[in-house]
């Protein structure tokens, strides 16, 4: 169950770095900066502890599915950015593979 705490917080933190990346400016806003490289290195460093006990393919779908949802809505919400049919339905298989990984998937931990 750690290992799945590790990993919230290691999708938690980079959706923030993600979102701050947003604001940087071409590196010239320095605290969106900070935000960023300090929120990739939690990142990391907590993903790096998921993979003690969490399989490295399924820590990184759920990472990935988790967070391109997650920025998706952010992007939507925060800076009016708006997704067509097609992005949709790509997130939406995304988010239906993670699903078939947890519920069905002997892989994971």
């Amino acid at each position: 169950m750690t290992g799945w705490l590790f990993l919230l917080g290691a999708i938690v933190a980079e959706v923030i770095a993600t979102s701050a990346l947003k604001q940087v400016a071409g590196l010239s806003r320095p605290l969106p900066l900070a935000i960023t490289v300090v929120g990739y290195v939690v990142a990391f460093s907590l993903m790096s502890l998921s993979l003690k006990t969490i399989p490295i393919g399924i820590a990184y779908a759920v990472w990935s599915g988790v967070g391109i949802v997650a920025i998706s809505i952010i992007g939507l919400i925060a800076f009016g950015q708006r997704l067509d049919t097609a992005a949709l339905a790509g997130i939406a298989l995304i988010v239906s593979g993670v699903a078939v990984i947890q519920l069905f998937s002997k892989s994971q931990a």
